[in-house]
């Protein structure tokens, strides 16, 4: 008797991201097992994703140190931008484009032996907080000085490890002997720490859990939320910190990094013990509902927070031009990827992993740029090249799929590949059989298949593809057999972005064993 030929169409694979989480027995093809250098395109499809295009020229100046540790943006009321990095007990100037890495001089007398700072753009300066250091601001017609010696500086600057500025005033957290207290400046003063509106609230006895330490503090919507190690208290009316008021407590989750906080707008998502998560505000209940965004991927986000010795220097930077949250750990060098334009049906959001050995730290500037501190100096998500020459591996693979039937042999013929770009790209077609790790291969190269007839409005994103849209449609010849297999795509991607569109997996189903 003749076996049945089937084929099995996945069209955009893996469009739901990783899910290492959940059984991969399930034969669903929308979540994918790997994908690294990996985004979800605005069209729902695995792609490559971009560069990381490097800025600085020279790293001399950073001597035999890691890099940049910390970055953050200036923009005075004049319009004028400033790049600053951290790194080697240093700070640095520049812009995004400046390629030079100026030192500024820090003031007579002062020296730092860390480069954990929390650079924060205020009236028209800004502002260098680290545990234990008086705080450093800096302006265009004074440069970089200690804030007690700003003019008109008011009481005992604050050396305190967390900083934001909001609601028209700095707000500040963490020092050395005192987790409990949250000090906030006069109103447009943030070198003024006594007298007019400035004060403190110390929140020792309002913790849900009993004893804990502030990490982070973060501020929207009039809210001002202080998160713990272990709990999180808000605060309602933080644009009148005398007479704001306890909003909600949240116990038995925390935050684990003070820069693992980032705003979208209407939404604070954060790193705790437990993974990635968001903290949601309901307008009709007035309530702070938890989701977590790393649901498909928490225990491997929370096996990497493991490997990180020093909790602080776990980083993380949003980009709402992007729509991804990043969460960086140095020690892996390992990027997570989250994508933040919808959620999964369990509220997690598509995750996808990204392996560079030269960010640290990121900040996304008001011109909506996506800037990284780190061993390379100042780099930005640009291009489709890593450094200035470097190409990287986009890799996609599969869960197991058994075409419905796992019980029946499967003996693979072929496989489709329709992509999306990735004009000369060199790419390698795996598969695996029985969840074997042991892949077959057959490379092949991406040529210019059809441009015309995808190049309308809903494809016209030749801004992304530096060689207009190219379709390619590949097969491969494939051999084995098994009751389960495993299909991959590998693609070296070089100043070429690349996206999946379709997998078509042809194969005849056997007798039952």
């Amino acid at each position: 008797m003749a076996q049945q030929l089937q084929n099995l169409t996945i069209g955009a694979p893996g469009f739901k991201g990783v899910n290492t989480q959940d059984s991969p027995v399930n034969d669903d093809f929308a979540f994918a097992s790997v994908a690294e250098n990996c985004i979800i395109d605005k069209f729902g499809r695995i792609g490559a994703r971009k560069g990381i295009k490097t800025l600085t020229s020279s790293l001399t100046p950073l001597g035999s140190s890691s890099g940049l540790e910390a970055v953050g943006e200036f923009l005075d009321v004049s319009g004028n931008n400033l790049i600053f990095g951290c790194g080697n007990n240093k700070v640095f100037k520049g812009t995004s484009t400046n390629t030079v890495l100026t030192e500024v001089s820090l003031p007579g007398g002062y020296s730092v032996s860390a480069n954990n700072w929390k650079i924060v753009n205020f009236n028209s300066s800004a502002y260098f907080f680290q545990q234990g250091y008086e705080p450093l601001v800096y302006s265009n017609s004074a440069g970089l000085q200690k804030m007690s010696a700003v003019t008109s500086a008011a009481g005992t600057p604050p050396q305190a490890n967390e900083a934001v500025g909001a609601y028209g005033r700095l707000w500040v957290a963490d020092f050395a002997a005192d987790k409990s207290t949250v000090y906030w400046s006069d109103l447009l003063g943030g070198h003024k720490w006594t007298g007019g509106s400035s004060g403190s609230i110390n929140v020792a006895n309002v913790w849900p859990d009993g004893y804990d330490e502030i990490v982070a503090l973060a501020a929207w919507n009039g809210y001002l939320a202080i998160l713990g190690k272990h709990s999180i208290i808000i605060y309602q009316g933080a644009t009148s910190p005398s007479s704001m008021s306890l909003l909600d407590t949240i116990s038995g989750v925390g935050c684990l990094s003070r820069d693992s906080v980032q705003s979208t707008g209407t939404d604070l998502i954060f790193l705790s013990n437990s993974g990635v998560v968001s903290l949601g505000r309901t307008i009709q209940e007035k309530s702070m509902p938890l989701t977590t965004v790393s649901g498909t991927v928490t225990d491997d986000v929370v096996y990497y927070i493991s490997l990180e010795s020093d909790k602080k220097k776990i980083k993380a930077v949003f980009s709402p031009e992007e729509s991804i949250y990043l969460l960086i750990f140095p020690t892996s060098e390992l990027i997570y990827c989250f994508d933040m334009r919808a959620k999964l049906e369990n509220g997690s959001h598509r995750a996808t992993t990204w392996s560079s050995s030269s960010v640290l730290t990121g900040v996304r500037t008001i011109a909506g740029d996506l800037l990284f501190g780190g061993s390379a100096g100042l780099t930005q998500y640009d291009g489709y090249i890593d450094g200035t020459e470097t190409t990287y591996h986009m890799r996609y693979f599969s869960n197991e799929l058994s075409f419905g039937d796992p019980s029946r042999l499967k003996i693979l013929k072929e496989i489709n590949l329709i992509m999306v770009g990735g004009q000369n790209v060199t790419a390698t077609a795996n598969w695996a059989y029985n969840f074997s790790n042991g892949f077959s291969q057959q490379s092949f190269t991406i040529a210019d298949i059809s441009l015309a007839e995808y190049n309308v409005s809903e494809y016209n994103t030749a801004a992304e593809y530096s060689s207009g849209i190219i379709i390619a449609d590949d097969t491969v010849k494939t051999t084995g057999q098994g009751k389960s297999v495993k299909v991959g795509v590998e693609a070296i991607i070089n100043d070429n972005a690349l996206s999946l569109q379709q997998m078509n997996i042809k194969a005849l189903i056997g007798r039952m064993t």
